[in-house]
């Protein structure tokens, strides 16, 4: 049986914990393949599979901006037409009945 540790015999205020934890490094290749490799490796592929999603993400994202700024304007029309005529009406200087 293992002594308990001071964490364990006090009020449990921490998560118990496994502190003899090791990961597996069985599997790692042991080396890192030079950049210019005839043969693509999976993080390279990884790594161009992520650079074209991302430009193609802005992409879309310009695309969306641009569809948001012209809902924007037409939102704001009415407001500034609304705005420019209440101005030429109290300049004109007729009392509002």
């Amino acid at each position: 049986m293992r002594p308990k540790s001071l964490c364990e015999s006090r009020k449990r205020r921490f998560p118990q914990t496994d502190h003899f934890f090791r990961s597996d490094m069985g599997e790692w290749p042991g080396y890192w393949s030079a950049p210019d490799d005839e043969g693509e490796s999976a993080q390279r592929r990884f790594y161009d599979f992520t650079r074209e999603f991302l430009l193609e993400s802005e992409r879309e994202r310009a695309k969306e901006m641009f569809v948001f700024a012209l809902v924007v304007l037409a939102a704001a029309w009415p407001v500034g037409y609304m705005v420019v005529t209440v101005v030429k009406l109290l300049l004109k200087g007729h009392p509002l009945d």
